[in-house]
């Protein structure tokens, strides 16, 4: 009998939310109780649900944390994805990523 393995997942840092088909509010919502417990949280997205990023950290600044957030740094690029059936090119995506932080309290 043959015993096969299955490779581990890597599982991504406690600190990245990843954005995807949900509300903005449900991300909204992670990305506060990860901020109310690391320094740093990365909010990620790609393709369509870029904008959707872009909403949560509007939601975080402007429901949440007010004066209280600090984006610190906004990445974007493009990932090469394989094609969805055999015989299509790649597909190009957009990706970003959005660093943001509690704002130091005075």
């Amino acid at each position: 009998m043959s015993e096969t393995t299955k490779p581990e997942a890597t599982r991504a840092p406690s600190n990245v939310i990843f954005v995807g088909k949900k509300s903005a509010l449900v991300y909204a919502v992670a990305a506060l109780m990860q901020i109310n417990n690391s320094s740093e949280v990365m909010i990620r997205a790609r393709g369509r649900a870029i904008s959707k990023a872009v909403d949560v950290v509007e939601i975080l600044k402007g429901r949440f944390l007010q004066e209280a957030l600090k984006i610190k740094d906004i990445k974007i690029g493009t990932e090469l994805l394989p094609p969805k059936q055999e015989g299509l090119k790649p597909r190009n995506v957009s990706t970003c990523l959005l660093y943001t932080s509690p704002s130091p309290r005075d």
